[in-house]
């Protein structure tokens, strides 16, 4: 299994368009992105390759010069537009590209994330969404796919387990700590763990919510409502006992003596479990 982190960032990115803050010109000056999140999983051996989330970045994603093949099948983990938005590149790439969804109804949208996609790219001949019930392993692309439930409130979110052979890939989605421990215990034991930690916990008093979930020396894992903080993406990691663990969705408000550190992906990484 190859893995590629195509997109390693925020909402916005490192850099951050029209931003001239230390983080920002400091990734302009090193050659290094970070864009909307996506991850690339492929076996080297049949070809098969699966893409977890279809970022609003795919086209310049997939033109760079060491850019994995283009997907046989998606996986859409929930509906902010970071996430999905460049699914729209499908048209005329793709003749039939299978795209699979959860199907648990959202109270706040009421709609699960499988008819909110079908509803937004209805105009997408060639795409194919395929409902799935989370907690149940699915085949795609060759993968076994498993799509398990995180905290992302106040919308449905999912994090993927993806495993071939003997090879394991969690992805946390976009979370809180709280993730259920049926979730961990689905996760649990991976190669290789990609973690959303969007800014360090000493940044959580930015927050009009603070931090939450304090560890055993009160340093935060969650930063407001919505996202881990990188030491909660880590600590994540120790949890499931993960091989190894990156950091991703990270935002350019690291301060630029943290921004690139080694546990912090940046886009075009690749590991082979």
């Amino acid at each position: 299994m190859k893995v590629t982190l195509l997109g390693t960032g925020d909402t916005t990115g490192t850099p951050t368009p029209g931003c001239d803050c230390a983080t920002c010109q400091a990734a302009r000056e090193r050659g290094v992105e970070r864009t909307r999140f996506s991850v690339h999983v492929a076996d080297e051996a049949s070809g098969d390759a699966l893409l977890i989330d279809f970022s609003p970045d795919f086209r310049a994603q997939f033109l760079r010069t060491d850019a994995p093949s283009l997907p046989d099948a998606g996986v859409v983990t929930h509906v902010h537009f970071d996430h999905l938005d460049g699914l729209g590149n499908a048209y005329r790439l793709f003749d039939d590209l299978p795209v699979y969804a959860a199907t648990d109804t959202d109270p706040t949208t009421g709609e699960s994330v499988a008819e909110t996609v079908a509803g937004k790219y209805d105009y997408l001949d060639s795409i194919a969404l395929r409902g799935v019930a989370p907690r149940r392993s699915f085949a795609a692309a060759g993968f076994d796919v498993t799509l398990v439930p995180v905290d992302h409130p106040p919308l449905l979110c999912y994090g993927v387990v993806v495993e071939r052979a003997d090879a394991k890939l969690a992805v946390s989605g976009d979370t809180t700590y709280a993730i259920p421990e049926a979730s961990r215990d689905a996760m649990r034991d991976p190669d290789l763990l990609v973690a959303d930690g969007i800014v360090p916990a000493h940044l959580t008093h930015h927050h009009p919510k603070g931090g939450r979930h304090p560890d055993a020396d009160g340093v935060p894992r969650t930063f407001g409502t919505k996202h881990m903080t990188r030491e909660g993406a880590l600590a994540l990691g120790d949890d499931l006992d993960a091989d190894r663990t990156r950091v991703v969705h990270a935002a350019h408000h690291y301060p630029v003596e943290e921004a690139f550190a080694d546990e912090i992906a940046v886009d075009g990484e690749t590991i082979r479990l």
